[in-house]
């Protein structure tokens, strides 16, 4: 699954090679940290600032000791020599792993805010391309009224940025520290130990922990990435619903020489959606195991360890290929306005009967009896198939108080969109600017401040 999705800058964060230079690197901070407080010599620093893990030495220790952590430092002590009397001092393996883990989960978090930042930054250019561009809204899947396909577009990109608000958060509630010893009560630590090698990683150091940090905060990290999953999984389906041949308003790219289908050449499938929607079934799962593992017994276990070696890596490169997926979808995205218009007139004009039902009682009738004479000639165009225009304007009751003249402005599209610019205002798109992508040299579509 990893090696099936992972991309390149996902993949290193979740390196055997990064896992264990993060462990060095807090072994290193703490060493710092007690030189400082004077507990360790000056002079041996320099020396372990050299220390190295050599991963094959280390799985060769690990078959003999069955444990990650002392295979770990028995690696590292071996490129140190005297000085390696310092490594790990009144530390336990929770100190190192979970403050390693919270720096590889920063480092996640800060490549999947950059993925939300580019697809946001898509859905603005579409949804200003489209922004005049009517289509049918459709409730239940049965058309209701008109919209823009500019308004769906700008309601993905506030989901996104809430996303992005989302992220935001859960990095910080993970970017945090411990260093306080088997259980938690700094017996051979300090919390001013902590606090020194916490700044130097630039975490936060936990206001209190157990032998581990509490797997609430993972748990806010993984269902916030299966809610991102879960909003891609929502455009994903509405692209795929609105490429049915039936409607076939939009077509996610087909590349010269793709293929749909071994037996029917002619399919265009929405596969690429597909996928989206797939994946994000599976980070959902990762949620209720992070979520599972928040119990743990006394001031630790190990019952979640396992689980997270799977979730944390698998979730964040799932996420991360999900993002680069749809926002490649989202670029090559094919619109079709002249199809759109046609399904909108499928119904015969019956989208407009609620702007006719309040003329009627702008006119003077109980929201009831217009409601009555409304409902009776949609029903008959649904049934006969008739124009629902035509219907009205043959129902002397309607005409009493709707003539012919009255009638046909009611049946203008444009009434339905006179508010998008007010509404793209609301949502922050009117502040965005086209500039020049240095690296492309594409026009491209940024905020002002995200």
């Amino acid at each position: 699954m990893i090696e099936r999705y992972s991309r390149p800058r996902m993949k290193k964060v979740w390196s055997d090679e990064n896992k264990f230079a993060r462990w060095l690197e807090v072994e290193i901070a703490a060493c710092e940290a007690w030189a400082e407080l004077g507990v360790i010599p000056a002079q041996a620093i320099p020396k372990i600032r050299l220390a190295k893990c050599n991963l094959t030495r280390m799985e060769e220790i690990l078959k003999e000791t069955h444990h990650d952590m002392t295979a770990f430092l028995g690696a590292v002590s071996e490129s140190l020599g005297e000085e390696s009397r310092f490594i790990h001092l009144g530390l336990t393996s929770s100190d190192v792993m979970d403050t390693a883990l919270s720096l590889q989960m920063v480092e996640a978090a800060g490549i999947l805010s950059r993925d939300i930042k580019e697809l946001i930054s898509v859905l603005a250019e579409k949804a200003l391309e489209y922004k005049y561009t009517a289509m049918i809204g459709r409730t239940h899947g049965v058309h209701a009224e008109p919209i823009s396909f500019g308004l769906k577009l700008a309601l993905w990109y506030e989901e996104m940025n809430r996303n992005l608000q989302r992220l935001n958060e859960a990095r910080k509630t993970i970017a945090v520290g411990k260093i306080s010893g088997a259980v938690g009560t700094y017996a051979t630590l300090s919390p001013e130990l902590e606090e020194k090698v916490c700044a130097r990683l630039k975490l936060a150091p936990a206001p209190i922990s157990s032998q581990v940090l509490q797997r609430d905060r993972h748990a806010q990290f993984v269902t916030t990435l299966a809610i991102i999953s879960s909003s891609l999984e929502k455009f994903a389906t509405e692209i795929r619903g609105l490429q049915r041949t039936e409607t076939h308003e939009v077509e996610e790219p087909f590349s010269s020489g793709q293929t749909g289908s071994s037996a029917m050449p002619h399919k265009r499938n929405p596969e690429l959606c597909e996928r989206v929607c797939g994946l994000a079934r599976l980070v959902r799962g990762y949620a209720l195991t992070s979520m599972e593992n928040i119990a743990l017994w006394h001031e630790r276990d190990i019952s979640h360890s396992s689980t997270e070696r799977i979730i944390l890596p698998d979730s964040c490169l799932l996420v991360d290929y999900s993002l680069a997926l749809f926002t490649s979808v989202m670029k090559g995205l094919q619109v079709f306005p002249r199809r759109m218009k046609s399904n909108m007139k499928l119904t015969r004009g019956l989208i407009y009967s609620q702007r006719v039902m309040l003329a009627l009682i702008d006119k003077g009738l109980s929201r009831q009896r217009a409601y009555q004479l409304v409902q009776r000639n949609a029903m008959k165009a649904w049934q006969g198939k008739k124009n629902f225009l035509t219907l009205l304007k043959a129902d002397p009751e309607v005409t009493a108080s709707l003539p012919s003249e009255e009638l046909e402005p009611l049946f203008d599209d444009s009434y339905y969109l006179r508010y998008v610019d007010e509404v793209f205002q609301r949502v922050g798109l009117s502040s965005y600017r086209r500039k020049t992508s240095v690296r492309a040299g594409a026009g491209e579509l940024a905020p002002k401040a995200i």
